[in-house]
């Protein structure tokens, strides 16, 4: 078991910008029903998308019964709503709806030029949400994805009254930059090192995260799994690099400080304090100070992407929170 500190963290981070156990197989699919997903206007045969006001087409998911309580999945940077396959059919064999969408510039939606920020990520999820009319929804979001649910929540959900409980996991508010306000973020140096990784050589810039520190498969006696290395990397490089280097600014210097605080519905907070990525202890703790009705979770040993890594454990203890 290993406990990350700062130092840790920006060194794994400062590596990467210079150059686990496996879940176990999901007994829940057993039987469950095939599930209906939403098409577009257009035709059957259609990806279902929708079109923002700026005219970006968002694609999105939507399996299980439509009167059932709905599960809205926000993924995290540079991936894509497939991040959340396990979860969603675990839900969606519990019950629930559930609906992801690919943010703007990743996996299936536009390659646009704009709009790369967090005001715009939560503008499209909250065009999603309406386009299908969810209401009393849980919005979970992992990394960037917990961004977007935050602003979503406080500037969308709350107002409209369509959000009912939400979850964050290894999220990136309040903020993760270092400043002098925020005294244990990490330096803008290293996010300048992604991006100049990123725009010399994206691919092997996601090899490298995800055989490394996003899943821990970089400490002693971690068990990689290729599958999952692969999965991580197909996900990235089907989105815009554009996209992904303009997001690097929105996950690391967007102020969200004032949507935590915000909030009122119950939130329940996760990460792991291992967390290469995401240092917890200038996230998770801070979120849970921040919110109204939070809850914190902290996980020793597990990684950033540790609803992949341990999704029995991480699913269970989300359901748990749902029902309570």
């Amino acid at each position: 078991m290993f406990h990350s500190n700062r130092r840790d963290v920006l060194k794994t981070l400062g590596v990467l910008a210079a150059g686990a156990v496996i879940g176990k197989p999901a007994p829940f699919l057993h039987g469950m029903v095939a599930s209906t997903t939403s098409q577009s206007e257009a035709g059957e045969n259609d990806m279902p998308t929708i079109t923002t006001k700026d005219g970006t087409q968002i694609f999105y998911k939507d399996w299980g019964p439509k009167g059932a309580q709905p599960i809205v999945f926000h993924h995290g940077w540079p991936l894509s709503s497939d991040d959340w396959d396990t979860q969603m059919l675990f839900f969606l064999a519990n019950g629930y709806r559930v609906v992801a969408q690919d943010r703007r510039g990743h996996g299936r939606s536009s390659q646009v030029a704009t709009g790369h920020d967090i005001e715009h990520y939560a503008s499209d999820a909250s065009a999603v949400v309406e386009h299908l009319d969810l209401r009393n929804a849980i919005h979970i979001g992992h990394s960037t994805g917990g961004g977007e649910v935050a602003r979503y929540v406080a500037k969308y959900g709350q107002p409209q009254k369509r959000v009912a409980k939400a979850v964050l996991i290894a999220a990136i508010p309040p903020l993760m930059v270092k400043t002098e306000k925020n005294p244990g973020g990490t330096p803008i140096e290293v996010f300048d090192g992604f991006r100049k990784a990123l725009a010399e050589n994206r691919a092997q810039f996601f090899l490298d995260v995800a055989s490394g520190p996003f899943y821990g498969f970089n400490r002693p006696n971690a068990k990689a799994s290729q599958g999952i290395i692969q999965n991580w990397w197909r996900q990235g490089m089907m989105g815009s690099a554009l996209a992904h280097y303009e997001g690097i600014k929105a996950f690391s210097e967007t102020d969200q400080t004032d949507d935590l605080k915000a909030i009122t519905v119950p939130t329940l907070v996760m990460q792991g304090d291992d967390d290469q990525i995401v240092p917890y202890k200038d996230a998770s703790v801070l979120q849970a100070k921040l919110l109204k009705h939070g809850a914190l979770k902290i996980y020793p040993g597990l990684p950033h992407g540790m609803m992949t890594t341990n999704a029995d454990v991480i699913n269970a203890d989300i359901l748990a929170f749902i029902r309570s």
